[in-house]
């Protein structure tokens, strides 16, 4: 009977880490690098579509309050991600950090909940970019892609038009994985140029929305709990409000900060791992908080929350811009370029993410051998990122775009709490290891970050509790089915 809680020894991961040559990936990136990859997997749907949508089922405009709630949670587990990433330089992320302190059946459940975040993830944002990209050629005045060529089998149109795949999805996705496949200097040199353009859009929105603040849109800034007017079919929405509402609001804008413990999937191509990773991860972080309060105060302080439940929550920024922002009237085809921008650094990040997990995985015999395949000139895990681009593409083209957002973050907060009480194990199991940075105040801080992130946990409801369940479920019937078989650690 295999042990299902068998630690993957410390000694041979730091082994592992300090492998370099033919056969390993290649080392380029510097602090900048993982700086701009963090802000790249950060800054997306997330900005534009979850802070009104926060607003307005939830927090109101107190949705600042929200985000600084969830920052907190994502700063108190990405101090522990930046602790385990510079002692344990592994490609693998929070499974391998897992595999390391609670075992290999722990480790499974942490690497197919990236698979949520990532892989699911990627396919879900690639649909959005289709869609944004019609937008954007709408506003152009360029003709619009056909329905059919732009939308899966299982939709029909108002028109009665019925959709054959989602074809500007699977060219993003297919134009990302060749980058991937041709190295990770050109991923990075990419994400470096569509970080740039997206953060330059969001701090112009910033600056000139400032001015059109207005005051009663903030008061009160805690609102308390009530019902909208009835819609059309007579459904009635329910508004939360108080900390409740802001509580509930932080589980929701969480999924705007999914993406910077990507930063730490690419450990193994960091140049100098232990110095570097814990910059990229909390640099990013503090980065883009900071940005998205700014972004979350503008928004609902120009528009009224309650007018983003009529006006659209995707259409948001647009509706803002055009209804009380009219001098500035371009600037609506500006942000839908950032949104554009957006996407597509953070599906560059996700399928980085993913094909690295998989490789950590592969090696760890829990995955067929081939997931870590090194392309013989690149030394990319290019067979990783085509079966992926493949998994992806499907879900993308054929699939309808369902929002999993609060799944992916469910999935993810999840994993944040694991990694948060794996820093505690591994001060007691292995104090002496060297670690050149260290989660200050512990076992505080990361007891901190598990209770954080596991109260937004409950903020986000017995539903998304039992999709992660069913998710979880499915990934039991795969590890029993191959990886206890195939472990190189339970075999000896």
């Amino acid at each position: 009977m295999a042990d299902l809680f068998r630690r993957k020894n410390l000694t041979a991961l730091l082994a592992e880490s300090a492998e370099q040559g033919e056969g390993t990936l290649r080392r380029h990136l510097g602090a900048t690098n993982l700086v701009l990859l963090g802000i790249g997997a950060i800054i997306g749907a997330g900005l534009f579509v979850r802070t009104a949508a926060a607003a307005a089922d939830s927090a109101g405009a107190a949705v600042t309050i929200s985000f600084i709630i969830a920052a907190i949670g994502c700063a108190f587990a990405g101090l522990c991600y930046a602790e385990f990433a510079s002692m344990i330089p592994i490609a693998g992320s929070a499974y391998t950090y897992s595999y390391a302190t609670m075992g290999e059946l722990i480790a499974w459940i942490i690497g197919w909940d990236l698979v949520l975040e990532y892989a699911l993830g990627a396919a879900t944002v690639a649909v959005a970019w289709s869609e944004y990209l019609n937008k954007l050629l709408h506003q152009m005045g360029f003709k619009e892609i056909p329905f059919a060529w732009c939308h899966s089998p299982f939709q029909i149109s108002q028109a009665g038009e019925h959709g054959i795949m989602n074809l500007p999805a699977l060219i993003i996705l297919a134009m990302l994985t060749l980058i991937l496949i041709k190295g990770i200097q050109e991923s990075a040199l990419v994400n470096a140029i569509i970080v740039i353009i997206k953060v330059a859009i969001v701090l112009l929105f910033i600056a000139l929305g400032w001015q059109y603040i207005n005051g009663a849109n903030h008061t009160p800034y805690i609102s308390q709990a009530f019902d909208y007017p009835p819609d059309a079919n007579g459904h009635v929405k329910h508004f939360v409000g108080g900390w409740m509402g802001i509580l509930a609001g932080a589980g929701t804008v969480f999924f705007a900060f999914i993406g910077f413990d990507a930063v730490s999937t690419a450990a193994q191509e960091t140049k100098n791992p232990g110095r570097d990773m814990p910059i990229g991860i909390l640099v990013s972080l503090a980065v883009c908080t900071v940005l998205y309060i700014l972004f979350a105060h503008v928004l609902t302080g120009v528009a009224n929350f309650k007018e983003f439940q009529i006006a659209g929550k995707e259409a948001s920024v647009a509706y803002v811009i055009e209804t009380y922002m009219q001098n500035y009237s371009w600037l609506a085809t500006f942000v839908t370029v950032a949104i554009l921008a957006g996407f597509s650094s953070v599906i560059l990040v996700m399928l980085l993410g993913q094909s690295r997990v998989f490789y950590s995985m592969s090696r760890d015999g829990l995955l067929p051998s081939f997931f870590g395949d090194l392309h013989p000139t690149f030394r990319t895990p290019y067979k990783s990122n085509v079966i992926l681009f493949g998994f992806v593409a499907i879900f993308a083209a054929f699939i309808p775009g369902e929002v999993v957002g609060d799944m992916c973050s469910i999935g993810t907060l999840f994993a944040f709490v694991l990694v948060s009480i794996g820093v505690i194990i591994m001060r007691k199991t292995n104090p002496d290891v060297p670690r050149s940075f260290k989660t200050p105040f512990s076992p505080v801080f990361p007891m901190l970050g598990a209770i954080v992130c596991g109260a937004m946990i409950f903020g986000l409801g017995w539903e998304n509790w039992l999709r992660l369940f069913a998710w979880l479920i499915v990934g039991f019937v795969i590890y029993f089915g191959y990886g206890v078989k195939h472990s190189k650690l339970n075999k000896g």
